[in-house]
């Protein structure tokens, strides 16, 4: 029986042993011995079969204990005692001294239901009320830590993440009671990102619900060129959701399934199956077995939501509040700048970052994108959209490359001043750990994504001097520059194909790259020049120049390349 055909069934009838807390109490220190079994069994309802396997009857005293643990999770406080109450009676009808092999299993449950008992009647005057499933609130000395911290060198950390929270827990808050899951769980991303949609861990779990890339997938979550809704505060609240509610599935526990959240359920399972039997008990028996960040996570959690809950008796002033964000969406079929909509709106370009903080460089897809701006500005987007500039988004410029035995995509990377993640996309590598001698790759060239002048717009360029480095080819470096290797060894009279470090040849720059973007014009990089020089030369932000020219922060640029910068 699992949690669903429980909840579907009658009340429980127990046995008598769950008539009231102080019998429990009183009953749950005795539950030991074989000697009271026999007495015990002949008290059973005589209509009741006896299971003729020992390990079947466990078997069904453990569903029984899978059913209280759900019943609890709900707040159903009168099954969850039912059906341990069920469970007992059932362990009392297994005769160990017939298998001795049993014994330990049966003591296991015993103290397992004794124990819940227990823990069920205290529990009863420590939830929160009011919720599809309660989130124990509990008090120990791992959440008092938690709080000192929030009250001192965290207090900062907290006002900020709440002052945030405003802006988007009133439809997060929608989001969970439509899946009638506890409320409180509103809370998980203040402890998660600090309500920071744009939140980006050493792990590389981004957004509101630190999804990672893989789980984010999973739960339907785009991700690609234009779009990340791991940033998405609306779909990422719903795939979170998702994800709560089958790991609730698989854990029971809210405490457990929180844990779970933050290492994954396959870490928190390997540290179950340590225990002698099924995992039926709480969050606290596991917490010195998980790992330091995650067993710190849940007392955290609990710890925030004391504070919120009963911000007076923490010394926490809880008023300042961002107003929630509300907005309409319109359908862009065609890829513009937010900045270009900001301008024809007349809205700072701020505004439509925040309420689209998925688009990765501020640019809608090429497909249909559900733009949202703030309510009432709709009607006045669609009148103006046709007149809006559509955004030819620079073509990046690739190379080629042979692998040749020994070579790893980490060398071709550092090689090529590329990303391994960049060279796995082209190719449509789904691991980094394996490619194969003669395998032809194609290697996105980061800075040469940059497009050089047109025919008639100055003419062609000039050779420059390079002094070549470490990793350098005539064939990279024609890729480089638009050039060919033939014109580099005309160029400097060259024999052969080989180069040397330190040695200083002649590069002219190619001509034949696609038109410049409307707006824009060449500039060709001299010495010394690095992408913020250059941005602020030409009145430009840094991300706008980067983006711009198909570059990263951690790109290089050349002497004698051409690279475009706003015209005005």
């Amino acid at each position: 029986m699992d949690g669903k055909t429980a909840r579907g069934s009658t009340a429980l009838v127990g046995s008598g042993l769950a008539q009231d807390s102080d019998a429990i109490v009183e009953n749950a220190a005795d539950l030991n011995g074989d000697d009271r079994d026999a007495a015990s069994r002949a008290a059973l309802p005589s209509g009741r079969k006896k299971a003729k396997e020992p390990q079947q009857i466990l078997d069904e005293a453990l569903e029984f204990c899978r059913a209280s643990q759900d019943f609890w999770g709900q707040g159903d406080f009168e099954n969850a005692i039912a059906s341990l109450d069920e469970a007992y009676s059932l362990i009392l009808q297994v005769d160990t001294s017939e298998d001795p092999k049993f014994v330990q299993q049966k003591e296991d449950i015993r103290f397992m239901i004794s124990k819940r008992m227990l823990e069920i009647y205290a529990s009863q005057h420590t939830v929160v009320n009011g919720n599809h499933d309660a989130i124990p609130m509990v008090m120990n000395g791992h959440i008092e830590k938690e709080i000192k911290l929030f009250k001192g060198p965290e207090k900062e950390f907290f006002l900020r993440a709440f002052r945030r929270s405003g802006g988007y827990r009133p439809a997060i808050l929608t989001a969970l009671a439509e899946a009638g899951v506890p409320k409180e769980l509103s809370w998980l991303p203040l402890i998660e990102s600090g309500f920071n949609v744009k939140a980006l861990s050493r792990a590389r779990a981004l957004g509101l619900w630190q999804f990672i890339p893989s789980t984010g997938y999973k739960f339907g979550l785009t991700r690609d060129q234009w779009i990340d809704e791991r940033m998405d505060a609306h779909k990422s609240t719903l795939a979170a959701i998702a994800y709560l509610q089958e790991l609730h599935k698989i854990f029971g526990d809210w405490c457990t399934v929180l844990a779970a959240y933050n290492c994954g359920e396959a870490r928190v399972l390997k540290v179950i199956r340590t225990q002698n039997i099924q995992y039926l008990d709480n969050f606290w028996d596991l917490y010195e077995k998980l790992p330091w960040e995650t067993a710190r996570y849940v007392p955290r959690f609990l710890a925030a939501l004391h504070i919120i809950n009963d911000p007076d008796r923490f010394g926490f002033d809880l008023r300042d509040l961002d107003p929630p964000l509300v907005y309409e969406s319109v359908t862009v079929s065609k890829q513009v700048r937010l900045k270009d909509i900001a301008k024809a709106l007349d809205v700072p370009g701020k505004q439509l970052e925040m309420l689209n903080p998925e688009l990765r460089y501020e640019v809608t897809p090429p497909t249909p994108y559900q733009l949202k701006v703030l309510k009432g500005q709709s009607g006045e987007l669609i009148a103006k959209l046709d007149g809006i500039p559509a955004y030819t988004p620079p073509r990046r410029h690739y190379a080629y490359h042979r692998v040749r035995p020994g070579q790893t995509l980490s060398q071709l990377a550092s090689r090529y001043h590329t990303s391994i993640r960049a060279i796995m996309v082209a190719n449509n590598l789904r691991s980094s750990n394996y490619i194969r001698a003669g395998q032809n790759l194609k290697i996105p060239m980061k800075g040469s994504g940059s497009i050089d002048t047109r025919a008639g717009e100055g003419g062609s360029l000039k050779p420059f001097r390079y002094r070549v480095k470490r990793g350098d080819s005539l064939w990279l470096l024609a890729q480089r520059h638009d050039t060919n290797i033939q014109d580099i060894m005309n160029l400097n009279d060259l024999k052969s194909a080989h180069l040397h470090i330190g040695q200083e040849i002649l590069i002219r720059p190619g001509t034949h790259g696609v038109g410049l973007e409307l707006g824009t014009k060449a500039y060709k990089v001299k010495r010394g020049d690095s992408p913020y020089h250059i941005a602020v030369k030409h009145n430009m932000k840094l991300k706008r120049f980067l983006s711009l020219n198909d570059l990263t922060p951690r790109s290089k640029i050349y002497p004698g390349q051409v690279l475009r910068v706003d015209a005005n």
